[in-house]
């Protein structure tokens, strides 16, 4: 008896430590991210996607299911998904975006237009400062090795003083 409960709680221990271990994206919706960047000023991270596209969801299972990739996100953006076909409602610089057509068939959101400049790519990853403007945005599926740099560069604020190629050139994780 003794012995099953010192294997039962090996294998409790051993399962919450691997559970501790893996990190996860936090998620808002871009209305809560903007929220929240009035009270905690933070870059802002969207993820536009859709539910059709077979990128987005490789996107989501290789490189943000990525422990490193998770940790850092979650420090330095409020991360968002925006689903570019979806209902969401949301308040911009005193704007209200919405889908005008959310039931009809590829009704693209008015918030995801306005985002991505009407160039319709999906998966998107629109980068923004602090003061909730655009950055830039980045198209296409991208491997956790090489998205990882693209974060740092916007994280570490390096975009203000060089180069992405200069910056991606000397990063070492």
């Amino acid at each position: 008896m003794r012995n099953i409960l010192i294997i039962i709680s090996f294998v409790f221990i051993s399962q919450l430590a691997i559970s501790q271990n893996t990190a996860a994206i936090k998620w808002y919706s871009l209305q809560e991210a903007l929220d929240l960047n009035k009270k905690a000023p933070k870059l802002i991270f969207v993820d536009v996607f859709t539910d059709w596209c077979g990128w987005c969801k490789k996107m989501d299972a290789a490189t943000f299911s990525e422990p490193y990739i998770a940790k850092y996100m979650n420090e330095k953006y409020y991360c968002v998904k925006l689903d570019a076909e979806g209902s969401d409602t949301v308040t911009y610089m005193g704007q209200v975006y919405s889908n005008p057509k959310p039931n009809a068939r590829r009704s693209t959101n008015q918030m995801a237009a306005l985002l991505l400049q009407n160039k319709m790519s999906y998966p998107s990853y629109v980068f923004m400062n602090e003061k909730n403007q655009v950055l830039t945005v980045v198209n296409g599926y991208i491997e956790a090795t090489k998205f990882d740099p693209i974060i740092h560069w916007f994280g570490e604020r390096a975009y203000i003083s060089q180069s992405f190629q200069q910056y991606s050139a000397d990063y070492n994780k």
